[in-house]
């Protein structure tokens, strides 16, 4: 026989071996102790006997509900809709390999972990449609890996964080239909990424910081039903890929610059209705998405 071909084959076989032995320690990954605990937290605070889909701790952790587990580590904790009632634990903000979170459609009260934060790995956060309180933490920004950050549909007070303009990697933030005040912080402008804002139904005051002009690759917007005024910025009309524009409902007294805006192409252009010169695109106002972002997580992903 060939030598070459030979080693070849052996070569071969060890690649195939190799494959099939991680393939093992993916189906028998084993979480930490200290991992599970978290879990076990999370379980007893949120009232887990009466989830809609309970964990037989009997059973190994990767066959726990929701959960998805990588090399040993928990990556993503998936309880949509799963009828958590109850506080989020301290102690989440130990699952240092967490990359997806989503407890969103559920009853969870409280305020949010203070040790959230340290989940410097998560890219995915969503606690919409709860009834969580209290302010968001003033070091968000430690959070750099979020992508997508929503929390609508709570009873969050306080101001919006200057740290969030940190997260350079945003492309989703949705604060809407909470208790939020003060002005919408100029750091915001930093997210070069963000593709959708939506801040609708809080308190907001102050102008439209001229930074959200930098927002570039912006497909939605959604300020409508707050305490916003002075004019719009002239910079909205660098926004070329907005695609969705609110902004009715505050206490704009300009609304002259939204002539500089390319509107001919928006799906939603709402605002309150004055004399301008611009040429806008006629679009049914009775068509808004204002009602759609209390209700848009459909997808339990």
């Amino acid at each position: 026989m060939n030598v070459q071909y030979l080693i070849h084959e052996i070569r071969t076989l060890l690649v195939v071996l190799l494959c099939v032995l991680a393939f093992h320690n993916v189906l028998h990954a084993e979480v930490s102790q200290k991992d599970k605990n978290v879990l076990i937290d999370l379980y007893n605070s949120t009232n887990g006997s009466e989830w809609t889909h309970t964990w037989d701790f009997t059973k190994p952790v990767t066959d726990w509900y929701g959960i998805t587990v990588v090399n040993d580590g928990i990556v993503g904790i998936n309880l949509f809709r799963n009828n958590l009632e109850g506080v989020l634990p301290e102690s989440i903000g130990k699952l240092g390999d967490l990359k997806h979170l989503n407890l969103a459609f559920n009853r969870i009260t409280g305020e949010l972990p203070k040790n959230l934060v340290k989940l410097s790995q998560l890219r995915i956060l969503k606690l919409e449609m709860n009834s969580i309180k209290g302010g968001l933490p003033e070091d968000l920004g430690n959070m750099e890996s979020l992508e997508e950050l929503t929390i609508f549909n709570n009873f969050l007070s306080g101001t919006i964080p200057v740290s969030i303009g940190e997260i350079e990697n945003l492309r989703v933030l949705n604060l809407s239909s909470n208790n939020l005040k003060g002005q919408i912080p100029n750091s915001l402008g930093s997210l070069t990424k963000l593709e959708s804002l939506g801040l609708f139904e809080n308190t907001l005051d102050g102008s439209v910081p001229v930074e959200l002009g930098q927002l570039v690759m912006l497909r939605e917007l959604v300020l409508a039903n707050n305490q916003l005024g002075g004019e719009i910025p002239a910079e909205f009309g660098q926004l070329a890929s907005l695609e969705i524009l609110q902004i009715q409902n505050n206490k704009f007294n300009s609304f002259e610059n939204l002539e500089y805006i390319e509107t001919k192409e928006f799906l939603v252009f709402d605002y309150d209705k004055v004399d301008t010169k611009g040429d806008f695109k006629e679009v049914n106002f009775s068509r808004t998405r204002m009602a759609d972002t209390k209700f848009e997580d459909d997808d339990n992903e």
